[in-house]
């Protein structure tokens, strides 16, 4: 036999029997928690002991929506902007890509990621001067819009015909037509795919983010479109786990591009795909679609018109409503769950609208469907959110008053909207399955401390950013910060049986800080440190 005994302050989020003193492992599953006196009676003379002292012990930390090739990626595969900070440096951006070029004279193909861009306006002659020989691209840190050299333009065959078809909203163009090398939406998710990578570059960009995560403290994570930034990387994650390098376990959603032409033999496919490449550690759940874009680029599809562009509102991606609803009902049928990138009120309007018609074909009111981001949401939509059993995954972390950030909101859709943006708490008013998510590398922060401290403040703890609370009424407990990093996470992956919580019978995930989340004042938990991440009751990460 394979037994641990594990000893600290374990806070289980069992609601039968919240705290316990001991833990005993056997080949990787919980089978008793409880006294320590008690642990050690049952555990072999020859268990493995891991001892944690005043240390506080979780179940392992769950993320329920971020983009793991395109983190690893980031780590070693491009030039990073993001260290920048929040707000724009050209001369900074350039000296980094000049930097990034040094270091790798024999690259082909450049690509930097981070970019935070502002009403400056700048086309492909910024990239043309760094690189006039050969293709750079630099994409924003939400992923949604992308810079193009002329290059790189060419390589992409992104011309004025290109620029009519897909329409200028989506393909910015200079005073002659053509493109001048802004893209955003649409064509920034066909591009990206297309980024030169082998196999075994994925697999190094994957075993990257691996290591990342589980230093963070997290034990399983969802992908929110394995395919999104190369097609081959579901193939990766699974040679990863044939090979046996894998501890994290992974969710993926399999992305689906807008207005897919044929939904039920979309779902046929990555049913497909889930039958041949999921196993324990990577397994495929469902499908991630894009409804919209994002606020601070005049994408994301609102309930109203933007004020600095009246008769606008967004832009629609997936908005066909027959062809959402039967994406669906063949992901129900499949066991599986439709996740959808939701910004703006529009979109989550529409969705919840689409989810309604399909539960009334399946009589399936638990389908596990997320929607991600929720910027702004009506308080009907709320209530429409808990009411189809729908999974609404938030971020704590975007919900702090950053000043430049909140101006250009503000003048994009309001100041009375922009204070409303992010609820969370009314969510969990409704009854909602609320979920945290980071949308990392997208956004710079995964954060476990941060997100409880963000989550109660609504800001940052001080001399982090320049910020203030916003919209404190959306204010949650610590409580529920913890369900919303553990078992309601689990129940979106439709693994709460086996993860999220410290139970008999439950996979022995957990993770360790110097810090009791529920108690400890919420200025010491903001400086938290972590201790261990402990996957299949093997410590897999010592601080």
């Amino acid at each position: 036999m394979n037994q641990t005994l594990i000893l600290g302050n374990i806070i289980t989020v069992d609601e039968k029997r919240p705290f316990a003193k001991a833990a005993l492992v056997k080949d990787g599953v919980f089978v008793y928690i409880g006294s320590e006196e008690e642990a050690r009676r049952l555990a072999d003379s020859d268990a493995t002991v891991l001892d944690y002292g005043s240390n506080f012990i979780y179940p392992g930390f769950l993320e329920s929506h971020c983009h793991g090739h395109l983190a690893g990626y980031r780590f070693i595969g491009q030039a990073d902007l993001m260290q920048v900070g929040l707000t724009p440096d050209y001369p900074k951006y350039r000296e980094i890509l000049k930097e990034f070029m040094a270091k790798n004279p024999k690259r082909n193909f450049y690509v930097a990621g981070g970019w935070v861009e502002d009403e400056q306006p700048v086309d492909k002659a910024f990239l043309d001067d760094i690189c006039p020989d050969k293709p750079m691209l630099m994409q924003t840190s939400s992923g949604h819009a992308m810079l193009l050299n002329t290059k790189a333009l060419q390589w992409a065959g992104i011309d004025a015909a290109y620029a009519k078809r897909m329409g200028y909203d989506l393909v910015h163009v200079d005073d002659r037509g053509d493109p001048d090398g802004y893209i955003c939406e649409g064509p920034v998710f066909e591009i990206v795919p297309k980024l030169p990578a082998t196999i075994e570059d994925i697999k190094e960009y994957l075993l990257a983010w691996q290591e990342f995560a589980i230093r963070k403290g997290f034990t399983a994570v969802g992908d929110a479109g394995a395919e999104l930034v190369h097609r081959d990387a579901p193939k990766a994650y699974h040679a990863l786990e044939t090979e046996g390098k894998l501890k994290l376990r992974t969710y993926a959603y399999m992305y689906v591009t807008d207005n897919i032409a044929d939904p039920k033999a979309e779902i046929a496919r990555i049913a497909a795909q889930r039958a041949e490449l999921s196993g324990e550690y990577f397994r495929i759940i469902g499908a991630k679609a894009f409804l919209d874009g994002v606020t601070e680029a005049h994408t994301a599809w609102q309930n109203q018109d933007y004020l600095d562009q009246p008769g606008y509102h967004g832009v629609e991606r997936f908005n066909d409503h027959d062809k959402m609803v039967e994406l669906i009902v063949e992901a129900d049928k499949e066991g599986m769950s439709v996740h959808v990138h939701s910004e703006g009120g529009g979109a989550t309007h529409y969705m919840l609208g689409c989810i309604e018609d399909a539960e009334k074909i399946t009589d399936n009111l638990d389908q596990r469907n997320v929607l991600a981001h929720l910027h702004f949401v009506t308080d009907d939509d709320v209530r429409r959110m808990a009411a189809t059993g729908s999974v609404p995954a938030v971020p704590p972390l975007w919900t702090p008053m950053v000043p430049s950030n909140y101006e250009q909101e503000a003048a994009y859709v309001g100041k009375e909207l922009a204070d409303k943006a992010y609820p969370i708490k009314s969510f969990f008013d409704a009854g909602a399955n609320v979920v945290f998510h980071s949308d990392y590398p997208v956004s710079p922060m995964m954060d476990i401390k941060l997100s409880v401290y963000a989550a109660e403040k609504r800001s940052y703890p001080k001399g982090l950013f320049n910020d203030s609370p916003r919209n404190l009424k959306e204010a949650i407990t610590r409580e529920q910060s913890l369900r919303a990093m553990t078992i309601n996470v689990a129940r979106q992956f439709r693994q709460e049986h086996r993860l999220g919580s410290i139970e008999f019978g439950k996979i022995a995930n957990m993770t360790v800080f110097d810090c009791d989340f529920l108690h400890d004042d919420i200025e010491k938990v903001a400086k938290a440190n972590i201790i261990a991440t402990i996957i299949d009751g093997k410590e897999v990460y010592k601080a």
